[in-house]
């Protein structure tokens, strides 16, 4: 028996609220990954998830080699003084004769370590080098120093890369490293967006009296496509019950996930429980947090096609603010990709920032270096949900805790920048 989002979600009173973690933890328990795979070449895997451990086919690197320009010799003659030089070892072409007692090879870095060698010598750190002879200091390296050993990055027949990793460039190298050409990988996440609000134009549009332009799906398009997710806009739609159920069904139809801004503040949202009841489960939360506090989560149906919905606010801070904070990571759990934590830096505040204890605040800040290099955050001005010119000009977001209070000048605050997120 299928158990229902709201036998799930959190017991809560009429004027109860829940917390950022209450919330967070609900929507990770209610999403459930995507299956479908594609095999793509290796130029066409930036950024996408990876749908199977990849086991290394090689030693990675091959055969034992040397970390240095340098002399390869056993470490029994590293106080043998002057030792007799027979032969050179580059990267590419092996040493391929025999080194006796008192013997060495000249070895190039990268070069295959020659038999019965095991320590480099950097040429920096010998004596007395000609092209027959060179003397090496007692003392200088330790016994099997500057080697490379085979299998010491990628070992054969182990995981080098593993399911639900989200490649980067340095992935992209370490596949060709390996020899490995293609990978498979989860399918691109498809998320349909729109915006409500009969006061919405879209740009081209003459603005009447009262009327703004429309913000919410270019910050919306540009995050999930930085995500990289397949994005289907779907422009703005009118608050009539018609519009939206025909925009709602066709959303779900084409799309794994359904993102709206707009039309679940309190004035809206029995209105809104009314269209959504008739299409699947959703939930409406007030949340402990500034900006943000409205938002509705759940999962509808139409014609046999299902996709998860997030209801966010309509100021567009609080857009953002609750994109990145409920929606990102819910997306990436759909995606199939490994959960990450929060990356939360503590910083210095430069000045005094006011905090009613019992809810989170998400507050715009940017962080500096001083004369002594040491950083500090400052805020960008008013905080209010609307000024989305503060998002612009911010490098990061000042997390102020559900139970913290105000901030002194030069009290640690937490952090996340906004390279890597936004």
């Amino acid at each position: 028996m299928t158990t229902s989002l709201f036998e799930l979600a959190p017991t809560l009173g009429e004027q109860d609220a829940l917390s950022v973690a209450q919330a967070q933890a609900f929507i990770a328990q209610s999403i459930t990954a995507i299956t479908e795979t594609e095999t793509l070449p290796l130029k066409q895997l930036s950024g996408r998830v990876l749908a199977a451990d990849i086991i290394s086919p090689i030693n990675v690197p091959a055969h034992d080699n040397s970390a240095m320009d340098g002399y390869a010799l056993h470490a029994t003659d590293l106080n043998a003084g002057s030792l007799r030089v027979v032969g050179t070892a580059f990267a590419g072409k092996r040493f391929s004769g025999t080194v006796g007692r008192g013997e060495c090879v000249r070895i190039m870095t990268g070069a295959v370590m020659p038999q019965a060698c095991d320590t480099v010598v950097p040429q920096e750190l010998t004596r007395d080098n000609t092209e027959h002879s060179v003397s090496i200091p007692a003392g200088v390296v330790l016994a099997g120093a500057n080697r490379r050993l085979a299998g010491e990055d990628l070992a054969l027949g182990k995981a080098a890369l593993h399911k639900g990793k989200l490649l980067t460039p340095a992935d992209l190298g370490l596949l060709a490293s390996l020899g490995i050409g293609e990978a498979p990988v989860q399918r691109k996440l498809r998320v349909a967006h729109f915006s409500t609000g009969d006061e919405l134009r879209s740009i081209g549009e003459p603005l009447a009296e009262g009327c703004i332009y429309d913000s919410n799906r270019y910050t919306l398009h540009g995050m999930l496509s930085r995500l990289g997710c397949e994005v289907i806009d779907m422009g703005v739609v009118k608050d009539d019950p018609a519009s939206l159920e025909a925009a709602l069904r066709q959303a779900c139809e084409q799309a794994d996930a359904i993102i709206t801004s707009g039309g679940v503040s309190a004035g809206d949202a029995d209105y809104m429980k009314q269209l959504l009841a008739s299409l699947g489960e959703v939930l409406f939360w007030k949340i402990d947090m500034r900006p943000g506090r409205p938002m509705a989560f759940g999962k509808l149906t139409a014609n046999g096609h299902s996709a998860m919905l997030f209801g966010l606010p309509g100021n567009p801070v609080a857009v953002m603010v609750t994109f990145y904070f409920f929606a990102r990571a819910a997306l990436r759990q759909m995606m199939g990709a490994t959960p990450l934590p929060q990356l939360i830096a503590r910083v210095r505040s430069a000045q005094p920032i006011r905090k009613k204890p019992g809810r989170t605040e998400y507050q715009r800040g940017i962080i500096t270096l001083d004369a002594e290099g040491l950083q500090s955050v400052r805020i960008t001005g008013s905080q209010g949900s609307g000024i989305l010119s503060s998002m612009s000009e911010a490098n990061c977001m000042v997390l102020l805790q559900h139970a913290q209070g105000d901030v002194q000048a030069g009290e640690l605050v937490d952090v996340m920048l906004f390279e890597g997120l936004l």
